[in-house]
């Protein structure tokens, strides 16, 4: 027992104590040998005891949705497990050897005797367990932002893939269109026109354009019949290809009675030209329109993004509570459009003095969290309202609910409904530090199947000591 307690003479927590102290903690305690790369403990695993390194060198390692990070590397002198033995909670941490370890350790019982028995550390246990909670916390925050931005990216580039495919691909159709126009132009001119005739194409692709901006209102079924109409009408005039013009023509307004309209004003052998160039001109600026949606919702989502991180602006600003949510539902638009309704109640409300990028993180959790619980499929109501010098921000949806065993829980700091590895839980202790810790507002909720409610109260104006959240 000699070498253990000259060895726990070099551990910085034990070297204070007296022989006689030292001497218990040699006879109480055993010793583990490891070779490199070992488990020591998994993630979710109870502790089995407290743990002193004697020699070696440790790695600690949080996962998080299947992604590991590094939390900590312990070495000679230090010892680990007695966080999770103060709260009694499993491992937060993988650690595995590095080297050769030699390890101390006591029971569970040991260690709470110890800590009779040895007062005078427990200042020290206490110290080393804020240290260690402080790198518990930042790397799960880190890590759930990195996440949360995966999620969002990859969000993100989903919705803008969609218009900048379109966009894409009707440019190679108009210019397709572009090519055609000038031989359709000669061709009509080829044909007799009078000023009367020149004034009729005129006002015809006047109107033809106005009905083809605003779109189709038929429902598929009779769209279809529309354009077999037409298309029956084309050929019955000697109109070449009358399949290929119907569909612009039902776009446009142009059915068979307003074809024969048509055909009082025109010599029957331009018809087809006059048809066919009126076509592919509407179908160039269809073209153009679908380019102007898709490159408008493409910088509708990068204006919303800049808004949503707060880009190139002071953190702690005056701000609009709504077009932050408006923002974060923006960016979330992906999760939301597989048949989550979303109602909107907004009431008349102030800008408030707010840290933008942290509250749309609260945002982002709390209505991730609804879409979770209805699985997608549900309903999502956001209110607001102004209550004397707060604003009340409120957050609903019809799923499930949270189980009563766990709700005094969910905002505790490492607590989470899913496996070890699988995600960060609801985000919720988040939320609470956001709200709570630096705008000095509260947050409550209500929950029971088919309705579950939170609530999020901040001040107008924060106190002086809110300072941004890391």
């Amino acid at each position: 027992m000699t070498d253990i307690k000259e060895m726990l003479r070099q551990v910085s927590l034990f070297a204070h104590l007296p022989d006689q102290q030292l001497q218990w903690l040699a006879e109480q305690g055993t010793e583990v040998w490891l070779e490199p790369g070992e488990l020591i403990a998994a993630q979710g695993s109870p502790a089995d005891g407290f743990y002193v390194i004697l020699q070696g060198e440790t790695t600690w390692t949080k996962e998080v949705q299947g992604e590991s990070a590094h939390a900590v590397t312990l070495g000679k002198g230090d010892v680990f497990a007695e966080l999770i033995l103060l709260l009694d909670e499993a491992y937060p941490t993988t650690g595995r050897t590095v080297t050769r370890v030699h390890l101390y350790k006591l029971t569970p019982e040991g260690f709470w005797e110890m800590l009779r028995i040895c007062p005078s550390i427990f200042r020290s246990i206490l110290k080393i367990s804020a240290q260690r909670s402080q790198i518990h916390e930042s790397v799960t925050q880190q890590q759930a932002k990195l996440i949360s931005l995966g999620t969002l990216s990859a969000g993100l580039a989903h919705e803008l893939n969609n218009p900048a495919a379109a966009v894409k691909r009707n440019v190679f159709y108009l210019e397709e269109v572009l090519q055609k126009l000038p031989n359709l132009a000669l061709k009509l001119h080829e044909q007799p026109m009078t000023a009367d005739r020149i004034k009729f194409l005129s006002d015809l692709y006047l109107q033809a354009t106005e009905s083809a901006k605003q779109g189709c209102l038929f429902d598929p079924i009779a769209q279809s019949e529309a354009e077999d109409a037409i298309a029956d009408w084309l050929e019955a005039h000697d109109v070449e290809n009358g399949w290929k013009l119907a569909p612009m023509l039902v776009m446009a307004n142009l059915y068979p009675e307003r074809l024969d309209e048509i055909m009082t004003h025109i010599d029957p052998d331009c018809l087809g030209s006059v048809l066919t160039w009126l076509e592919a001109t509407l179908t160039g600026i269809k073209l153009v329109e679908d380019i102007k949606l898709g490159s408008t919702r493409m910088s509708e989502l990068v204006t919303a993004m800049k808004s949503y991180s707060y880009m190139d602006q002071a953190q702690l600003q005056e701000l609009d509570i709504h077009e932050g949510i408006n923002n974060t539902l923006t960016i979330l638009k992906h999760k939301l459009k597989y048949g989550m309704t979303v109602k909107r109640e907004y009431g008349d409300l102030p800008k408030i003095c707010a840290y933008g990028p942290q509250l749309n993180q609260v945002w982002t959790n709390l209505i991730d969290n609804a879409v979770d619980a209805t699985q997608g499929k549900g309903h999502l109501w956001i209110r607001t309202a102004l209550e004397g010098d707060r604003v009340l921000i409120e957050i609903a949806d019809d799923g499930g609910g949270i189980p009563a065993d766990i709700q005094p829980r969910i905002f505790e700091q490492f607590f989470t409904t899913k496996e070890v590895g699988k995600g960060t839980g609801l985000g919720l202790d988040i939320v609470r530090r956001v709200v709570v810790g630096q705008h000095k507002g509260d947050v409550h909720f209500e929950s029971k199947p088919g309705d579950t409610r939170f609530q999020v109260r901040l001040p107008l104006r924060p106190p002086k000591s809110a300072a941004p959240s890391n």
